[in-house]
């Protein structure tokens, strides 16, 4: 049975829903930072799933931890709450043997779905990492961690202007909520 979109949002049209996804990813990015959490809250406001899962994404940002090697949070945050609802549930796993089903078919199952979000980035910006995601906004990384490169961040607009940071994580909920629109995971309507 397909998940409900919460009391608030159950008279929205799908490209509505879409469009409020981006924009709470977009607000959530500009006065809360941090890309996974942001997207991941997005997608709370509108899935009311528990959230424990909203407070998991927290550091998946800045690439990993800040340091501007791993994947954009925004795609983390994504694959996260798609995770949620397609992924390898505990009780399925094994660690006194190799168990292939439910346990591993489980996980087999889970990928393709992830790789839809994944394709959807290489799309749209022809990379996955926060560095090459920054490099197309700003010609130039940030290294978060040092104050004064934050800062210079923030004067390029990194998250004031809704066409940096903001609209990245915007469009990273918008892709996860499509995802589990088009996958059956989420039904509109009362």
């Amino acid at each position: 049975m397909a998940a409900k979109v919460t009391e608030s949002y159950q008279y929205l049209s799908r490209e509505e829903l879409l469009d409020k996804a981006h924009e709470l990813g977009a607000a959530y990015e500009q006065n809360s930072f941090s890309c996974s959490q942001s997207c991941v809250a997005a997608l709370h406001r509108i899935l009311g799933f528990p959230d424990i899962l909203v407070k998991a994404a927290c550091s998946n940002a800045g690439g990993t931890a800040w340091q501007l090697v791993g994947t954009c949070g925004g795609l983390v945050g994504g694959i996260m709450v798609l995770d949620y609802y397609f992924g390898r549930p505990f009780e399925h796993m094994s660690d006194k043997e190799l168990i292939m089903d439910p346990n591993v078919n489980d996980l087999f199952s889970s990928q393709p779905i992830a790789s839809l979000l994944f394709d959807k980035y290489i799309q749209t910006y022809g990379t996955i990492t926060c560095a090459n995601i920054q490099h197309q906004l700003y010609g130039r990384i940030f290294y978060l961690p040092d104050m004064q490169e934050f800062q210079k961040l923030e004067a390029a607009g990194g998250h004031s202007n809704l066409q940096k940071c903001p609209r990245i994580v915007g469009n990273a909920a918008r892709f996860t909520l499509e995802i589990l629109l088009d996958k059956g995971a989420v039904e509109i309507g009362a």
